[in-house]
């Protein structure tokens, strides 16, 4: 019997063996409610609108761009987002939750962990895990491109609509170097300018 303040989940972009063995996770969770197990990536945002689950389970591997993740955060903030990846290092679990993961680990972790890291996001919590790199097995490059550390504090500075001189002060770099960053985060983002970069973040 399922508790009346179950946690919602929903799951996108699994392979079938790990969509099953998530959906049989989640549903031996008394505390779990699973909404739906494999949500079409093309028309995510769509079901989201309407399923409003608390966390969305989704796979790092099946997205396009790091952009999927700040857009899907910024139209749904209230949707949690647990990301699984195939071997994700520290600072790629770091790049993926300053672009608004919830959780980021990797598919080879015992289920208790995904089970935690459900309850943990679902009570807007951020789960940073320590060896994420699977005993230091080199990152598949499958997922999608990620910042590095320093564009990471670049665009968090640049979410607070600080100027590139402030920038360049802050980080004690030259303005150039701020430039540079800023193109290669517009980049990865998918965007052109400082007021696409903002929209990233608004609700449609």
């Amino acid at each position: 019997m399922r508790s009346r303040t179950a946690i919602t989940v929903a799951a996108a972009g699994f392979e079938d063996l790990v969509r099953l063995g998530l959906q049989a996770l989640v549903e031996a969770d008394e505390h779990l409610e699973l909404l739906a197990a494999d949500l079409p990536l093309d028309r995510l945002a769509l079901f989201l609108e309407d399923l409003r689950p608390t966390v969305l389970l989704l796979n790092v591997e099946a997205l396009d761009s790091a952009a999927d993740v700040h857009r899907l955060h910024g139209a749904m903030p209230d949707v949690r987002l647990v990301l699984l990846a195939d071997r994700p290092t520290p600072a790629e679990s770091n790049q993926l939750l300053a672009l608004g993961a919830s959780a980021c680990l990797g598919k080879a972790v015992q289920a208790r962990d995904i089970r935690n890291a459900i309850h943990l996001a679902s009570r807007g919590l951020q789960v940073v895990p320590q060896g994420a790199s699977n005993g230091g097995a080199p990152a598949t490059q499958a997922g999608p491109e990620l910042l590095t550390p320093r564009e990471a504090d670049v665009l968090q500075l640049l979410r607070q609509g600080r100027s590139n001189a402030e920038i360049a002060q802050a980080l004690t770099v030259s303005v150039e170097t701020v430039r540079t960053h800023r193109r290669n985060i517009y980049r990865k983002l998918g965007v052109r300018t400082r007021r696409e970069l903002a929209a990233l973040g608004q609700h449609r």
